[in-house]
Formats: C-alpha cells, sequence, structure tokens
C-alpha cells in the first residue's frame, strides 16, 4: 500500500521517546498563567520584597532546576559544565533560547567584583505584559528569571546569589532588565584551582 507506513505503538507515555522538535507555548496562555502566578501569591505575602524572593524566585528555582535535567539530558548526554564560563555560557545561549525563544541580549563580567556576572535583556518576557501599580514600587516579575538562573547554576554545582534588577536605558521608556550573578567563594576557588 502506498503512504502506509508503520507506526510504533507505546504501552506507556514514559516510553514515547522525549522529542528535539520546537516546543511553543502560545504567549497569551504564558501570559495569562504567569500573571495569575502573581496575582496568587500577591495575596500570600504582606510586602513586595518577600513576593519576589519567597515566592517568584523560588517558583523559578523549581523550574531552573529541571530544566538543567532535561537540557543535559537532551542536548548534552547527561554531561554538566563543569567551568564557570561554559556554564554562563550555556545560561546565556541554551537555556536562554530554549524558555524564550532566543539568546540573551548580552552576558557581561561585572568590573567591581571579580565574582559577578551581568545577563542582560533589553524587553524580558515576564515583564513584557506587566503594569505595575505605584503603590507596588520597583516589583520586579524578573525575580522569577532570577531564580530560574539560581535554580540552573545550583544544579549544575554553581551555587550564587542571582537578582533581577531593573536598570534605566536613555531614550526609552521601559528599563532594561539585567539578573545579576553572584557566585559563592568556592566556585572561584575551584575555577581557579581548575587553572
Amino acid at each position: 500500500m502506498i503512504g502506509v507506513g508503520k507506526i510504533k505503538q507505546y504501552s506507556n507515555v514514559l516510553d514515547k521517546p522525549l522529542s528535539k522538535g520546537k516546543q511553543e507555548v502560545s504567549l497569551s496562555a504564558f501570559a495569562f498563567l504567569f500573571s495569575e502566578l502573581v496575582q496568587y501569591n500577591q495575596t500570600q505575602v504582606d510586602n513586595i520584597s518577600e513576593l519576589e524572593r519567597s515566592r517568584l524566585e523560588d517558583a523559578g528555582y523549581a523550574v531552573g532546576a529541571r530544566v538543567l535535567e532535561l537540557l543535559c539530558h537532551r542536548d548534552k548526554g547527561n554531561r554538566r559544565e563543569m567551568r564557570l564560563l561554559g556554564i554562563l555560557s550555556f545560561v546565556h545561549s541554551t537555556v536562554w533560547k530554549v524558555l524564550f525563544g532566543k539568546v540573551a541580549d548580552s552576558l557581561e563580567k561585572g568590573t567591581e567584583h571579580e565574582d559577578e556576572y551581568m545577563i542582560s535583556e533589553k524587553e524580558l518576557l515576564v515583564n513584557r505584559f506587566i503594569s505595575i501599580p505605584k503603590d507596588m514600587g520597583t516589583f520586579n516579575c524578573g525575580a522569577f528569571v532570577a531564580g530560574i538562573v539560581r535554580g540552573v547554576l545550583d544544579s549544575a554545582g554553581f551555587p550564587a546569589v542571582v537578582t533581577a534588577h531593573f536598570v534605566p536605558v536613555e531614550g526609552q521608556q521601559r528599563p532594561r532588565t539585567t539578573i545579576l550573578i553572584k557566585f559563592a567563594e568556592e566556585v572561584l576557588v575551584r575555577e581557579a584551582r581548575l587553572g
């Protein structure tokens, strides 16, 4: 027969192979679900700092740990990065592309401190559709992405403090978001030892 191919039947969903195809989520569906996440967590806290640090960042951390496992399994044959610049490049390019459909705008090393790196994004997806009321001050939904980055780094063995900050850009209405990564001392010692 023409056009009839063999289709393999799987008895269990766990037996199905992981596809490498392009997996996209509707932007409006993501925006709706993320706004619901923010609104729900807003009712559970007393202040903005707690919403950013305790709720959004923790939710992102869980996502980051799972993203690392998935990407290491699919793309790297269960191997992980061992070097500092390797893991930063992995986050800046591979993780960002899987999550946001493009590589991050920039990855920079801090000029004042040896242990600081910054990932900057002109228009971070989680901040794109958010309008912040005046009473919420400097609330930054980028804390969710900072949590994702921290989850990836911690799970890969690079403990760090990761925070999200708005940085004003001259001539633009919306500020860019910078994810500031400050690595633990043990990471720098290990990196120096690996030479």
